[in-house]
């Protein structure tokens, strides 16, 4: 591992000044994912700026009725708190399918939007990686790629984003707020991660230099009947083959408005609005369900050996509807 230097920040302006003295800085939130990049040789930062005293810990209500999550809330708190139960409980689901009770309380929530995937292409320094490397190719195409994207990949790379958390925010309309020292802004969530195109290394639109502040969550009355299913090749702590975040009201058997997102799919938490609109207004049933997931899907090119993931993508989007249409009617 590169020497370092670590430095600890107290408030907002502090942390920004810290890292703008160094290009080669990075913040520091919970470290489950950068001090292990930092390991292998993945990132090689100058300087860590610790931002887990930052006055950003507090999960509170919104005046509109919605909820604001501060960026070094821990997941586990997050999981745990009321409001985010009450009023998503697809979110406290889908923190709870993340890793293991350990990690969770370390973890951060502006620190897990920022995780990078886990191809095993990118985490070995070896290899060629366009993520990682610009311009030396992606060995995943034609190597092993089963848990790779079948949906907005491009021939510069095929990685998938790891956050379930991230699905369930890309479900909700989340809203990334942050800091600069040129001031505020915000990005809604479809913007925050940026298509693979051919800059795969370029993963948000962060401006440089950016500090995560929070995540707000607008109020959605559909968001209290939601689910999160996971689903992954062994039952105890790893990274989906295909994940769903799930919201639907039905009235006198029509869906009035539903939310769908996937994960392990795509380079980001993959919004389904093809489905969604596919469903508003339509029969709640399996086989309206069923054309809404092929009508998402019909965008999936598959490599040769995660081609499955169009069939469980398919198989996840009609049970858990119908599970979500059972409920609502008892």
């Amino acid at each position: 591992m590169r020497e370092f230097d670590y430095r600890r920040a107290h408030d907002v302006p502090g942390a920004l000044a810290l890292l703008d003295a160094d290009p080669e800085a990075r913040f520091l939130g919970g470290g489950t994912n950068l001090v292990d990049l930092m390991k292998t040789g993945v990132e090689r930062p100058a300087r860590l700026v610790d931002v887990r005293d930052l006055p950003l810990d507090r999960v509170e209500s919104t005046p509109d009725g919605g909820v604001r999550i501060g960026a070094t809330v821990t997941n586990s708190d997050l999981a745990a708190h009321p409001e985010i139960r009450r009023r998503y409980p697809a979110l406290t689901q889908a923190v709870l399918a993340g890793a293991s009770g350990q990690l969770r309380n370390m973890a951060t929530v502006g620190g897990n939007l920022l995780q990078r995937t886990r191809c095993g292409y990118f985490a070995d320094v070896t290899k060629p990686c366009n993520k990682r490397v610009p311009g030396s190719g992606c060995p995943a195409i034609e190597g092993e790629h089963h848990n790779h994207a079948v949906l907005g990949a491009t021939e510069h790379c095929v990685a998938t984003h790891p956050s379930d958390m991230g699905v369930a925010l890309a479900a909700f309309d989340a809203v990334v707020s942050y800091e600069t020292p040129d001031g505020p802004g915000a990005l809604p969530f479809a913007d925050f991660y940026l298509p693979v195109g051919d800059t795969p290394h370029r993963e948000t639109a962060l401006p440089p230099g950016a500090l995560i502040t929070g995540v707000t969550l607008p109020p959605a009355p559909v968001a209290a009947r939601s689910r999160y299913r996971k689903v992954r090749e062994r039952a105890s702590y790893a990274f989906a083959i295909g994940s769903i975040a799930a919201a639907l009201d039905v009235r006198d058997g029509v869906v009035h408005d539903v939310r769908l997102a996937f994960g392990a799919v795509a380079s980001r938490p993959w919004r389904a609005r093809t489905a969604e609109r596919v469903l508003i207004g339509a029969t709640a049933d399996a086989e309206t369900f069923a054309a809404a997931a092929d009508a998402e899907l019909a965008a999936a090119r598959p490599l040769p050996h995660n081609a499955y993931k169009v069939t469980l993508m398919r198989n996840l989007v009609v049970a858990e509807l119908t599970r979500l249409t059972e409920e609502a009617a008892r």
